[in-house]
């Protein structure tokens, strides 16, 4: 039988690969919790310390992914710190109010908008803003393959070892 903490921790796995996707959900975090509550529920013993060590990284991996992703994209194409700074609060406020279509409108355009103010060039703030949104879609890809190889890891560790 499968008790109420091993049900939990596959769901906050589950939803760790979900949370990549969906707005304002920390995929690699979920990820990261359900690994260690049933790690803690199975008395430390499940999944293996190497499976443990090797699953967490993964998860980090994601987390750092989330956080950096898009920044390192932005630096990447050009952009400034501060744009980038200004770029990431200016599309999370859009997000919340019109979705993922406002994220990525709102990136697009607030890095586009501050890099011609910075240097008049719209072929370089073209690309810079063109950098930073493929590179936020980059980084969901990213995520999203890292949260699934911890589920997928997991699954296998718990299953068959």
């Amino acid at each position: 039988m499968v008790d109420v903490v091993s049900l939990l921790s596959v769901a906050l796995l589950i939803g760790g690969v979900v949370g990549t996707v969906v707005p304002l959900l920390p995929g690699g975090t979920l990820s990261l919790a359900g690994l260690f509550l049933y790690w803690w529920h199975s008395g430390f013993t499940e999944p293996g310390v190497l499976a443990l060590l090797v699953l967490s990284a993964l998860a980090l991996l994601a987390i750092v992914a989330e956080l950096v992703g898009g920044a390192i994209a932005a630096r990447a194409g050009g952009a400034s710190w501060q744009t980038t700074a200004i770029a990431a609060i200016a599309g999370i406020l859009l997000m919340i109010v019109t979705g993922p279509i406002g994220l990525l409108a709102g990136l697009f355009g607030t890095v586009f908008v501050l890099e011609f103010v910075r240097d008049g060039a719209f072929d370089r703030s073209v690309r810079s803003a063109s950098y930073a949104t493929v590179g936020i879609l980059a980084s969901t890809a990213v995520q999203v393959l890292l949260t699934a190889s911890v589920l997928f890891g997991f699954a296998v560790a718990v299953v068959l070892f």
